[in-house]
């Protein structure tokens, strides 16, 4: 069990969990889980993190298949501008590594920022909190216990 899994179990979120066999030599984790699982990647939403020029930690959660708008993100949060974030920091404030971040049941609170397409799926696929592993959930869950707020962040 993670962090994220225990969280939602705890919570009586509804939610499914998926697991394949992680290949440490993949270029992305997100686009591997959706091959691996024979998922459409438009529901497989990768968890990153950036920086605020304050150095607030802020999670991202975007589908693999694009990328982070950083100007839209430090838009939506209220800040001057945001940049990746450094990976140590990163693995440091959430207790997961990079490739198995989860947004649900990290270390620190963090502002969380959900790319507003999630809500066009009845579920999406995040990181479950482990390489090899995804958890299946609605975005309404997903943004209910990460307090998340529904933006436009994605960049296809």
């Amino acid at each position: 069990m993670t962090p994220a899994l225990d969280l939602l179990k705890k919570v009586r979120a509804e939610h499914r969990v998926h697991s394949y066999e992680h290949d440490p030599k993949t270029a992305s984790y997100g686009l591997e889980a959706a091959e691996k699982l024979g998922l459409d990647p438009q529901r497989v939403f990768k968890t990153l993190l950036a920086s605020s020029e304050k150095g607030e930690l802020l999670v991202a959660v975007v589908p693999v298949v694009g990328s982070l708008d950083l100007k839209a993100l430090a838009h939506a949060a209220g800040v001057k501008k945001c940049e990746m974030a450094d990976p140590q920091a990163a693995q440091r404030a959430t207790g997961y590594l990079v490739g198995g971040i989860s947004p649900l049941g990290q270390k620190k609170r963090l502002r969380t920022f959900i790319d507003q397409s999630a809500q066009a799926h009845d579920s999406i696929h995040v990181s479950a909190g482990r390489r090899g592993l995804e958890v299946e959930l609605s975005a309404a869950v997903l943004a209910e216990h990460t307090q998340g707020r529904f933006a436009e962040i994605g960049r296809v």
